[in-house]
């Protein structure tokens, strides 16, 4: 078949007629952030104060009716609302909030998170029951070790449901005491079947993560702010590492971190167009494999 020639989407305004012409229904964005409101006030105070103040502006800093405006717009097809606790006795409540956005916004992906705590197992159990089809864990922000014993009948219950985990544990943008491949290998040793999404690549750690999920059947990479400007310039993908995202390309799942990103949607879509790895590369990217994890196929 001849190439087809697409107009880059150099602006939000751009990215349906990018999708279109691929000849696919829309985008499968499988991290997306929706928070309660002190919560996402909270979160984008910490990006207010990077490099000092203004290193890292919010380019969708509006009310959540705009926010679920705009991801439809730019054709998400389902909406995450990923939460994730940074202390005990957090996460129960925040699976609440999910269930209760899942309830009201009719295109919202359910999901749920989870802490190293004792009543992991049980609220987790209890989520999955009540049609969680998506779970978040940032090893950063909770500063546990997701290979705690205390947490092994969570990851049961995951890897039985077979309920894929955005988790976000590599060393960017800041190391923690628990960051890096070294965790989840141990953590998917023990539970090897585990449908876990590592989230941003595992940046800075990308080729360890990229050998985790050649390794392991049910391990997928999110390109969450992958090769954007603004990461290449902070942590770039190795040399060759095009690559392996091609050898990838069932495991490559589109990730944006919307409404916490410090550049338009855009740009994240024309960053994957750039690195120039076909158009079948970015229908599975931009949608197929997104769609098959949170069941939207």
């Amino acid at each position: 078949m001849p190439r087809v020639e697409h107009v880059t989407p150099w602006t939000d305004a751009d990215v349906p007629s990018f999708w279109r012409d691929l000849d696919i229904p829309g985008l499968a964005d499988i991290h997306v952030h929706f928070l309660p409101d002190r919560m996402l006030h909270k979160v984008w105070a910490y990006f207010d104060a990077v490099d000092g103040g203004g290193g890292w502006p919010i380019t969708y800093r509006d009310d959540e009716p705009t926010r679920l405006e705009t991801v439809r717009a730019l054709g998400l097809r389902a909406i995450p609302a990923l939460t994730y606790p940074h202390k005990p006795g957090m996460a129960a409540w925040l699976n609440d909030w999910c269930a209760d956005f899942a309830g009201r916004v009719p295109d919202a992906v359910h999901c749920a998170t989870l802490y190293a705590e004792p009543e992991a197992p049980a609220y987790v159990e209890k989520a999955i029951a009540d049609g969680a089809r998506l779970f978040k864990v940032h090893v950063q922000v909770g500063g546990f070790d997701p290979a705690d014993r205390v947490l092994d009948g969570a990851w049961e219950a995951l890897q039985e449901a077979q309920v894929p985990v955005v988790i976000h544990c590599g060393s960017g943008p800041e190391p923690g005491r628990h960051t890096g491949v070294t965790p989840i290998r141990d953590l998917l040793r023990r539970f090897p079947r585990l449908t876990l999404v590592i989230a941003h690549a595992g940046m800075p750690e990308y080729d360890e993560f990229a050998d985790l999920a050649t390794q392991f059947a049910n391990v997928h990479l999110d390109t969450t702010m992958l090769a954007t400007d603004f990461v290449e310039a902070r942590m770039p993908i190795p040399p060759g590492y095009a690559d392996r995202l091609a050898d990838l390309q069932p495991k490559v799942v589109l990730g944006s971190d919307f409404p916490n990103i410090p550049y338009p949607y855009a740009h994240q879509v024309e960053a994957l167009h750039r690195l120039g790895l076909g158009d079948g590369w970015m229908r599975d990217v931009l949608w197929h494999n997104g769609a098959r994890l949170t069941r939207l196929t």
